[in-house]
């Protein structure tokens, strides 16, 4: 590393010790992250599922999400986040065993969405402890650290996964478990409990007007008193389901256009290219758009989905596939890097763990939702006729948040 690059690292000093243990934790986690990326590819070429089956597989993975994180976020609010994360992502991560050694059995996908679910109640407490370790100065610096160290690890993972799948393909679920088991770890060790303590809440330097005050009352009634978030929520959900087009739509593309025995390997490249990018091009984007509001970054994220989607109807040759890849990630830093920020920004401590878990979970729907329309959307149409649709909904999801920024800066609501 050149002296340019590490003065442009900069940027994230100053921060939590915290934070950069669970930048590593994270770098760790998604180095080993091989079951999904190629889980579309696995249920229907070693399986032998149908695209609208597999899709089904992969919607039900995802709905279970929704109550555990639910379950997730209380848990987060009430027992603690650390306890909550470490508990909750180890037995995730053990779910994959089994898989490894049943062959082509049914019960892999049982496994898989037992995972999912479990994996829901983790993941409220991981948003909750960057943002009780930060505040609103240093806090897109440390969302933006700990997306930077998750594509790390995942821009030399799926290279791993791809040689895995096709040599040694029961180690795509024993290795995402082992890295998951050491990520877990290093967190035990060396982060300690974030949960603010609400009894002593003006030494944490929170302005007397500030979204983040703690504050008293049932979560309903919380809730409603931030119609904005909920908005958000919703808009974001169309963004969502746009950049969830590569886990499962785009893999199945590859895997038409270049066949089951490059299909693998090649979609590997993409996504080893999708994390490349983020390593290279996250502090660049960040320090851009430091100046901007969050949602208004998230906006420009529809933008480039919008145009790194849409390319992929026009052309059959892999290297646009690369051009692609790389002009819709960028709109995906904006948006994974500006939307915790956010939704920390106008949260309450005293309830972190619940909007949490119910923004993503109105948000995630759009993930969830995604394997089984499209699989339908595909064996009526074609996998070409995917994209159209999505530079749609990626343009409506640009203007509606866009919308809300004016609302937001106007009061009206």
């Amino acid at each position: 590393m050149n002296m340019k690059a590490l003065h442009a690292l900069d940027y994230y000093r100053g921060l939590p010790n915290s934070i950069y243990v669970l930048f590593v934790s994270r770098i760790i986690n998604s180095m080993g992250a091989f079951v999904r990326p190629f889980l579309a590819i696995f249920l229907t070429l070693n399986m032998g599922i149908g695209p609208a089956q597999a899709g089904l597989i992969g919607t039900i993975a995802i709905l279970v999400y929704a109550p555990g994180s639910a379950i997730g976020g209380i848990l987060a609010d009430r027992v603690g986040r650390k306890k909550t994360l470490i508990t909750f992502r180890f037995l995730a991560a053990a779910c994959y065993v089994p898989c490894a050694f049943l062959g082509n059995s049914m019960l892999i996908p049982i496994f898989l969405i037992m995972s999912a679910f479990i994996s829901g109640i983790a993941d409220p407490s991981s948003n909750c402890m960057v943002a009780d370790l930060t505040n609103e100065k240093n806090r897109k610096q440390a969302f933006s650290l700990l997306y930077l160290g998750i594509n790390m690890g995942f821009s030399i993972g799926p290279m791993i996964a791809g040689f895995l799948y096709t040599n040694y393909i029961e180690w795509i679920f024993l290795g995402d478990a082992i890295t998951s088991f050491g990520s877990i770890i290093l967190i035990h060790r060396y982060v300690k409990e974030t949960m603010p303590d609400l009894s002593c809440i003006d030494e944490y330097g929170i302005r007397k007007d500030s979204d983040e005050r703690p504050e008293e009352g049932a979560f309903s009634q919380v809730l409603r008193r931030r119609p904005l978030l909920i908005y958000f929520a919703f808009i974001n959900m169309l963004l969502w389901f746009v950049l969830s087009q590569c886990n499962f739509t785009l893999p199945l593309q590859v895997n038409e256009l270049f066949g089951t025995s490059d299909g693998p390997r090649l979609f590997g490249i993409l996504m080893s290219i999708n994390g490349l990018v983020v390593v290279m091009m996250t502090l660049f984007l960040t320090k851009l758009t430091q100046t901007l509001k969050p949602i208004i970054n998230i906006s420009i994220s529809g933008i480039l989905c919008a145009i790194g989607f849409g390319m992929l109807y026009f052309s059959s040759d892999f290297r646009i596939f690369m051009l692609s890849t790389a002009i819709w990630t960028m709109g995906e830093i904006l948006n994974a890097t500006n939307s915790g920020v956010y939704i920390a920004n106008h949260t309450p401590m005293s309830h972190r763990g619940r909007f949490n878990a119910v923004i993503n979970l109105i948000g995630g729907t759009g993930i969830s939702l995604n394997p089984l329309l499209m699989g339908i959307y595909i064996s009526a149409f074609s996998l070409r006729m995917v994209w159209p649709l999505v530079v749609a909904l990626s343009i409506v999801g640009t203007v509606l948040m866009y919308a809300l920024y004016l609302l937001e800066k106007r009061k009206v609501y």
